[in-house]
Order: structure tokens, then sequence, then C-alpha cells
């Protein structure tokens, strides 16, 4: 079964759901949004202080459009900006945390690795 999104055709559900959180930040911002929410731009830079402005803005953009996150905007000045999970950008818990839990124990196992290297 082909899957049409975005004018493009992905062949798997896996291949769909690589191409919507893959990207150097987009799960560390999912993370971010699970943890508290909603939050603003700079709130979320100050979680991710390694990423630039330029590179948040485009990931966090490309989670809107593919309804992952909803980004308010308030009429005030100056303007005022949130961004929250949606509903189907919630179900994506179980699956960040999994990644997040991985990545601790790929972690631990790096470092007992390069030990067991070192010692030699």
């Amino acid at each position: 079964m082909t899957i049409y999104y975005k004018e493009r055709a992905y062949f798997t559900g896996k291949d769909l759901a690589l191409s919507v959180i893959g990207g150097r930040w987009k799960i560390a911002i999912i993370w971010s949004l699970l943890q508290q929410s909603p939050l603003r731009l700079s709130e979320i830079q100050k979680k991710l202080h390694d990423a630039n402005q330029r590179i948040l803005i485009r990931q966090l953009r490309e989670l809107e459009e593919d309804k992952i996150i909803t980004r308010f905007v308030y009429p005030v000045v100056p303007p005022k900006v949130e961004y929250e999970l949606s509903e189907i950008g919630r179900l994506l818990e179980p699956v960040v945390t999994s990644i997040c839990a991985w990545g601790d124990n790929f972690s631990d196992f790096l470092e007992k690795d390069a030990n067991k290297t070192s010692v030699k």
C-alpha cells in the first residue's frame, strides 16, 4: 500500500512517521512540549540551548504543518506565540519516551564500552 503525503510517496507507515518526526531537533521539541506546555519559542530555546533559532523555527513550522503541534498567536504587541502538542502529537508520548530511554541506555553502553577499551 502506497501512502501519499505532501506530494511524496511512502511505502510504509514507518517511512511516513520517520519523515514527520525525523529532524535534528524535532524529538527534543516534542519532548520539551510533553514536559511542559504550552511553551514560547524563547522557552524552547532555553531548553535546547545548542539549537539556533532559525533551525528551531523551521522545525516548529514543519511540526505545525504536519499537525503534530499547534501554534497560538495572541493579538498583542509585541507578538506572543505559544506552541503545544496537538491531539495526534500527544500520541507520540510513548514513542518519544522510549526513544529517550533507549538513548540513555545507549549512552551507558558506550561509556562501559569505552571503559573496557581503555583498560586493555
